[in-house]
């Protein structure tokens, strides 16, 4: 895998945060709170949704009535907050991933805040995906096949990705506790070999899902009414 010394910002999503990943980021929390969504166009949110599936019979965005500020805001409401956790994953994993492309450490950071810098991430990734898979994916499988589980071929695209995010993650974790209780030592090159093996992964999900979540994608499936009682 390939990553840029440091994250190119994307192009932000209309009412949610930067794709980047937001220097400062909060660490996720049960609660889910995220700061509100903007009042802006959302144009090019429109244009990611086009790349979504839809499902058989139902509206595509060209055939549904322009969406007002208002209920763009309450469509975008699980995007913008899902973006918000996501966000301190990248800006983790990068943290991580520039110091093995640079062959340094940060300068403020000691080895042990390094090495449980990565732990932390692995934490907060495995109980993010935990709460999801256990109340946030089942209501929203009711209608999208992305979020559906199952064995093999019959899970969701994004479950899918759950999936082999934690087959990378779990060597990523065991090198880093090795590290940790002084077992070996801390070689950022072979760290940056078990990152490869499930950033892009990672990274293509945290992106996918939060466009999934989207305003005009999720207007496709679900009343205001129903989106509001989904809780996050």
């Amino acid at each position: 895998m390939s990553h840029a010394t440091s994250p190119e910002p994307a192009q932000p999503k209309q009412g949610s945060t930067s794709s980047a990943g937001a220097q400062g980021a909060s660490s996720p929390t049960s609660s889910l709170d995220a700061e509100a969504g903007s009042e802006k166009s959302h144009e090019s949110t429109e244009c990611d949704s086009a790349t979504q599936k839809t499902p058989p019979g139902a509206p595509t965005a060209s055939e549904l009535p322009p969406l007002t500020p208002r209920d763009f805001r309450a469509y975008n409401r699980l995007a913008e907050k899902m973006d918000y956790f996501h966000n301190h994953f990248r800006q983790s994993w990068f943290l991580l991933y520039n110091a093995c492309t640079s062959g340094r450490r940060p300068s403020n950071m000691s080895l042990k805040q390094f090495i449980d810098e990565g732990l932390s991430l692995v934490q907060y990734l495995e109980a993010h995906h935990s709460i999801e898979e256990t109340y946030f994916f089942p209501l929203l499988a009711r209608k999208m096949p992305e979020f559906r589980s199952g064995a093999g071929g019959r899970a969701g695209e994004l479950v899918l990705q759950h999936r082999q995010i934690h087959a990378g993650m779990e060597a990523f974790e065991d090198y880093l506790r090795r590290c940790r209780n002084r077992e070996t030592e801390l070689e950022l090159p072979v760290l940056k070999e078990k990152m490869d093996s499930w950033g892009d992964v990672l990274l293509r999900h945290l992106d996918q899902e939060v466009l999934t979540l989207g305003a005009e994608n999720m207007r496709k499936y679900w009343t205001l009414q129903e989106l509001r009682s989904i809780p996050i």
